[in-house]
């Protein structure tokens, strides 16, 4: 398993179980994640109850009370969907946020109960060769390992999509995102919420929430940017932040103001293709398909081809090269469904003068498919014991 982040470990815990030996190879010189607060739609959560994680999850999970969109400049309500009851109700499973280094504590601790898992970090995977009888792997350090297959969980820039797919760089979006995370007592009673709450404006958007059960309070803030090509987990420039959200209603500009340092991050996806497997070699999550953050579905996609990966495997009587061939087959047209859904909900998030009119007169009418109730057939999740039935 190239990558040791969300996908990676997902993957490892299903294959484990499932009495293959895994070995994880991070590149980094330690297990960890960077990033903020994620969303997890029911569609994740029906993943953790088949993966048993539910109880680990629910302990430093956050459930927001709805799901929410406003206008950025006038502050007027666009939509709101309830969640809680309502999305158990119709999905069997809730909505939940969660902060990203939480997630991955929860499946790192899975991993290391699994005796069958091997984790090891400073590993990174520099090629691979493959014949009939297996695969090899040659790490940066010059080691070489062998293996039966080789799953690429390792994220936007893929080594392993390389050799795979060929497809070059990342989709630049255009769309720049700055991170922060509060602690509750610095978040003023007048600006804090239970809800995911989105502000969208003209090429602008800030969302909110809170994580580990209301101890922290979650922002992105979004804007369009032609300034950068790449980056991840650098510092953003909190003067131009400030100058894309200048005409935006007060409670807004008092919440970015309170952040002092913003990691910034350079929004980018692919498009989304077909195959992703050759003979005994797979991706999985960012690697495979990855995607804009609009829909909020990239780590549960990643869980999700976890799942549909393990039980690939179990249908192909362990043979590699035929459940890889299963697992994309029944992987891509979901996945890319979400990654052009995805670039869809930044435009309507992000719209400006008739558009954005429009989106508000529709959405508020209640006449229209909206956020939560427009993606029933997303977050009603796949059934992993259905799955390559004959």
């Amino acid at each position: 398993m190239a990558g040791g982040g969300i996908g990676g470990l997902a993957a490892a815990c299903v294959l484990a179980r499932a009495g293959h030996r895994v070995t994880v190879l991070e590149q980094s010189q330690a297990f960890g994640e960077i990033g903020a607060g994620i969303q997890l739609g029911p569609n994740i959560f029906r993943m953790f109850e088949y993966l048993g994680l539910a109880a680990a999850v629910d302990r430093v999970a956050f459930y927001p009370a709805g799901l929410g969109m406003n206008d950025v400049r006038t502050g007027e309500r666009v939509v709101r969907v309830p969640l809680g009851e309502a999305a158990r109700a119709a999905y069997g499973f809730p909505y939940g946020v969660i902060y990203r280094a939480d997630l991955h504590a929860v499946l790192l601790e899975a991993c290391r109960t699994l005796p069958g898992v091997t984790l090891r970090t400073a590993a990174k995977v520099d090629s691979f060769g493959q014949d009939d009888a297996g695969v090899r792997v040659r790490l940066a350090s010059g080691e070489a390992l062998a293996g039966d297959a080789l799953v690429g969980a390792d994220g936007l820039w893929s080594r392993i999509r390389e050799a795979v797919v060929g497809d070059g760089k990342p989709r630049v979006s255009g769309h720049i995102a700055y991170r922060a995370v509060l602690r509750r007592e610095e978040v003023p009673a007048h600006l804090w919420s239970d809800d995911v709450l989105l502000w969208g404006g003209e090429k602008t958007h800030l969302v909110h929430y809170p994580l580990r059960r209301g101890e922290l309070f979650n922002l992105v803030a979004v804007f369009h940017s032609n300034k950068y090509d790449e980056g991840w987990n650098t510092f953003g420039d909190s003067a131009e932040l400030n100058e894309r959200f200048a005409q935006a209603v007060p409670q807004v500009r008092e919440l970015l103001a309170r952040i002092e340092t913003w990691k910034m991050w350079v929004l980018c996806d692919r498009e989304p293709v077909r195959n992703w497997s050759q003979g005994r070699v797979t991706l999985l999550g960012d690697a495979a398909h990855p995607m804009l953050q609009y829909l909020a579905q990239g780590a549960g996609q990643a869980i999700e081809d976890a799942v549909v990966l393990g039980r690939a495997l179990k249908a192909a009587s362990n043979d590699p090269a035929r459940a890889f061939q299963l697992y994309q087959d029944e992987r891509y047209l979901r996945t890319g469904r979400v990654q052009l859904t995805a670039r869809f909900y930044g435009d309507i998030y992000h719209a400006s003068g008739v558009q954005r009119e429009l989106r508000n007169r529709l959405f508020q009418s209640g006449q229209e498919s909206a956020g939560f109730a427009g993606l029933q057939w997303m977050y009603k999740g796949i059934d992993p014991e259905r799955l390559f039935q004959p």
